[in-house]
């Protein structure tokens, strides 16, 4: 009797909880309301399974629940039963599968003039990229990927040399316009998702993952990975921006050539680094973005997968074996490096090696010494008013 109890509960508070906490009250802002209905097919047809199987169970338990000198019938088989649950299954199956077969199937079938967007993942970033003027996205390979070239960009291929690059973790798109999304990822299992277009999937290393949406709903939207990628996982965000065509295109004109960003920048003069340091700590805090820095490091003291910025600089930091070291420049540059090299205590050893050339090296530092060293934050808290 307890039993059944608890089972008649637990089909209340199922149903209760879809009913006043609905999924499907999250905006939606793409084409996919066929996404939409498919998953409330889903939900209804399973729902129905859920409620009737446990109430039955529950019928069962009480109608044939133990009692004295009462002794259970043996039947061995009854195939009218059989007949009906085979048939009542197969037809539930195919009520399931075949709206979400469909739907898939157009999910993937992009319209012929739609936008193509490439993303990039990789713990624990986005970036992006857009072909150029001539359409076509530059071919890719897994050997040209470097510091300089995230992307894997083939440099002899030409309609590569136009690809329009993104390195941050934000992309805009134009309002009512067919996007192609294509996705790719350079070390783990990602997945690409966007809650209110309904849009996602999985980004696989070594393919090349697709879907399509027309962003109905201007707005900032937040993209998520939605597979389990490492500790730095729950921080791999994202955004997208859906504007109108005017305002896209502006912002559109300005983002940089891949031929661009393999030209080597001219050297900043002297002066501007050595008035403390602006033109350097500023590509620092552009490098930090782009490199996923940001994912496991804070600059505001808050604690997350790796130790805060925040008066990083000039500490003494207690590694895993006991002993101490100070967080100067080398400590910095050589824990960068070969960061298995050593494990600060209280943190997990995950972070991975990024490769750096030697100016991108010293901006990094450089940015993370501009964020104060816990004696110059305790002498500018005292002369704070209060």
């Amino acid at each position: 009797m307890i039993m059944a109890v608890a089972l008649l509960l637990i089909v209340l508070g199922s149903v209760l909880f879809h009913v006043f906490n609905p999924w499907w009250t999250t905006p939606l802002a793409s084409n996919w309301q066929l996404m939409d209905d498919t998953l409330t097919i889903t939900l209804v047809i399973t729902g129905i399974f859920f409620v009737a199987i446990n109430v039955f169970v529950a019928y069962m338990l009480v109608r044939f629940r133990h009692r004295e000198g009462h002794r259970a019938a043996h039947e061995p088989e009854n195939r009218k039963l059989e007949r009906w649950l085979i048939g009542g299954t197969t037809v539930g199956i195919m009520a399931l599968l075949a709206p979400g077969l469909v739907v898939y199937a157009n999910y993937v079938r992009e319209p012929h003039d739609a936008l193509v967007l490439e993303v990039l993942a990789q713990q624990w970033q986005w970036r992006f990229r857009f072909p150029g003027e001539d359409g076509k996205l530059g071919a890719t390979d897994a050997r040209f990927v470097s510091a300089t070239n995230p992307f894997g960009i083939d440099p002899a291929d030409p309609p590569g040399q136009d690809d329009l690059l993104i390195a941050a973790n934000e992309v805009h798109l134009p309002l009512g316009k067919p996007v192609l999304v294509l996705m790719r990822s350079n070390d783990v299992l990602h997945d690409f998702f966007v809650p209110n277009f309904r849009a996602r999937m999985n980004t696989v290393p070594g393919q090349v993952s697709r879907f399509w949406f027309t962003p109905t709903v201007a707005g900032r939207y937040e993209a998520l990975c939605a597979q389990l990628c490492g500790v730095g996982h729950p921080n791999m965000r994202g955004y997208v921006v859906v504007e109108d065509p005017a305002n896209y295109k502006s912002w559109y004109a300005a983002l940089p050539t891949f031929a661009k960003s393999q030209a080597k920048a001219p050297e900043p003069p002297a002066g501007a680094v050595a008035a403390g340091g602006g033109t350097r700590v500023e590509q620092g805090r552009a490098l930090a973005d782009a490199k996923g820095c940001v994912a496991c490091h804070t600059i505001d003291g808050s604690p997350r997968v790796g130790p805060t910025w925040k008066g990083l600089h000039g500490k003494t930091e207690t590694m895993a074996d006991g002993s101490t070291a100070l967080v100067d420049e080398a400590y910095l540059r050589s824990f960068i490096r070969d960061p298995q090299a050593r494990h600060v205590k209280g943190f997990p050893p995950v972070m991975p090696k990024i490769e750096l050339s030697d100016e991108e090296l010293a901006a990094l530092v450089a940015y993370i010494q501009s964020l104060g060293s816990p004696p110059a934050q305790a002498a500018a808290e005292q002369k704070a008013p209060r």
